[in-house]
């Protein structure tokens, strides 16, 4: 059976519209940017502010209730339903490690029918881990089941299609994918093996 890797922020729900309507604009009333012209991830320069505040706003909200209350993207699920067990699937995120637990408890409370493995690659140093993989290329090289990976993350693509494994670039604001969101999952929906 093929293996499926899913990102999870900004592909098995809406992190960063989330943040950015219930967090940042909540506490900036002011901010007039909206979702569709987040061009850039990180959005700090977008946003006109350093990249730390942005940082700690985020995992802020990634702690928070309301990103536990995070809908599950609504078409990725409508997908599983019907197609999820013609694969296997990973999860793989990019988070602090402070904040990989939340992620986990969400992930498995909407996805754990079908997603039954979960890695992390610190999104930033802590010096109290061990850093075991630099990117996620890292890591699904190690892994070594990986058939098919999606991410919104031009990097996180880059990283994983020199392993020789096919990507699928998620669309979102701030990257080039020339696919919607139904192409995505038509593609991989083309991919089922008939036995």
């Amino acid at each position: 059976m093929q293996t499926i890797v899913w990102d999870v922020d900004d592909v098995l729900n809406n992190l960063m519209e989330a943040w950015l309507e219930e967090a940042w604009k909540r506490a900036h009333p002011r901010c007039r940017v909206s979702f569709s012209e987040i061009r850039a991830n990180p959005p700090h320069r977008v946003l006109g502010i350093a990249e730390a505040e942005y940082l700690t706003s985020l995992d802020e909200f990634r702690q928070s209730a309301a990103a536990q209350r995070l809908q599950p993207n609504r078409a990725i699920l409508d997908w599983f339903q019907v197609y999820g067990d013609c694969f296997r699937h990973v999860a793989l995120t990019a988070r602090p490690l402070g904040c990989t637990p939340h992620a986990a408890d969400w992930l498995f409370r909407h996805f754990g029918r079908y997603i039954r493995c979960f890695g992390v690659v610190p999104s930033r140093p802590d010096s109290q881990a061990p850093l075991y993989d630099r990117h996620k290329g890292d890591f699904l090289a190690w892994l070594g089941v990986a058939d098919f990976f999606v991410d919104d993350s031009p990097g996180n693509i880059r990283s994983v299609a020199a392993l020789g494994i096919e990507t699928v670039l998620y669309p979102q604001p701030w990257n080039r994918s020339t696919q919607t969101v139904d192409e995505v999952l038509n593609a991989l929906t083309g991919k089922v093996v008939v036995s």
